[in-house]
């Protein structure tokens, strides 16, 4: 019987014809080779310390690779071989002295990873408390759900179980459901959000070189810009909303507060901005005395774009190490 190794993740398929494509890192059929002990194993010509299994852990994510040699690349979390250790005999078991074995702890609001016995008391990214963490199986996968809360009685703890499950279900096919789901599946929001993150450093430059070198026309166009990027917030900050709800679950962190407070400084910012110099198109000309203090609201609306930006890029990267 033939047996088929993926020549990316190291996946084997113990039966039949390559699959057209990996269940693990989806590579093609192409990337499938039959295993060299399958085609000698008539000729008994193998060299069995070359082919003998090990174990190989992704010091980055936890994933185990079973195989020869550690996968070219990580399916979980794309790591390179070289971040693969082996796992020897020992490792899998506890030590000898009674020492509880260390475990991957995947964080279900923001993906960070934690490597202890225990998960941390709270995600040290998104501050997520520590029943919102499950253990990550020997395949890289969450094993179980998080419990949210301590179980009082086995009876009652079903009953909110099922109907938590029942409301998510409802939810799902809800239009809010079914508009979140797209704003994940496509993500709407760090498409939407590029936008306003790159024109508002622009605002500031252009206002900062106008006031410097007095030129008007520079003051214009930072106007202009303001007014694509107050266009463009309220589709941030909607898609912002839907994806915290969906996909963190709604938790009221402070990472997650601070990202709210800043959006709302911004929006604050730049509707000041526009309708101020609407109402006043002198508000930034050469002589008005509000030229700095406008100047000033520009630099806190850049500001806080900045520390959402970072602290968006913080939850993203979580778990990539």
């Amino acid at each position: 019987m033939s047996s088929w190794e993926c020549g990316v993740c190291g996946y084997i398929q113990k039966e039949g014809d390559a699959p057209e494509k990996c269940p693990i890192c989806e590579a093609p059929k192409k990337m499938f080779a039959e295993r060299a002990e399958d085609l000698n194993e008539s000729e008994d010509k193998i060299d069995s310390d070359s082919l003998e299994i090990k174990k190989f852990r992704c010091t980055v994510c936890g994933y185990i690779h079973t195989g020869t040699e550690p996968p070219e690349k990580c399916p979980v979390c794309d790591a390179p071989a070289s971040k693969f250790e082996e796992v020897m005999e020992e490792d899998s078991e506890e030590a000898e002295d009674g020492d509880p074995k260390e475990k991957k702890w995947y964080c279900t609001v923001c993906g960070y990873i934690h490597t202890g016995v225990e998960p941390p008391e709270k995600c040290p990214v998104c501050g997520a408390a520590k029943s919102f963490f499950v253990e990550l199986g020997p395949d890289g996968k969450p094993i179980g759900e998080p419990v949210i809360a301590e179980p009082e009685d086995e009876e009652i703890v079903s009953k909110k179980q099922s109907e938590k499950q029942q409301s998510q279900e409802k939810k799902s096919f809800s239009f809010s459901g079914i508009l979140a789901s797209l704003v994940l599946k496509f993500h709407l929001h760090p498409i939407t959000v590029h936008f306003p993150n790159g024109i508002l450093p622009a605002v500031v430059v252009f206002l900062g070189l106008g006031f410097y070198f007095k030129i008007a026309v520079l003051e214009t166009v930072a106007y202009y810009n303001l007014i694509f990027a107050l266009v463009s917030l309220p589709v941030v900050i909607f898609t912002g909303y839907l994806e915290w709800q969906k996909r963190y679950k709604g938790i009221k962190t402070a990472i997650f507060i601070t990202k709210i407070f800043c959006a709302v400084v911004v929006l604050c910012c730049v509707n000041v901005l526009v309708f101020w110099r609407l109402l006043d198109p002198t508000v930034f000309a050469e002589g008005s005395p509000y030229q700095l203090v406008y100047l000033a609201i520009a630099g806190v609306m850049v500001g806080a774009a900045g520390i959402s930006g970072h602290l968006g890029g913080k939850l993203v990267f979580a778990s990539r190490g």
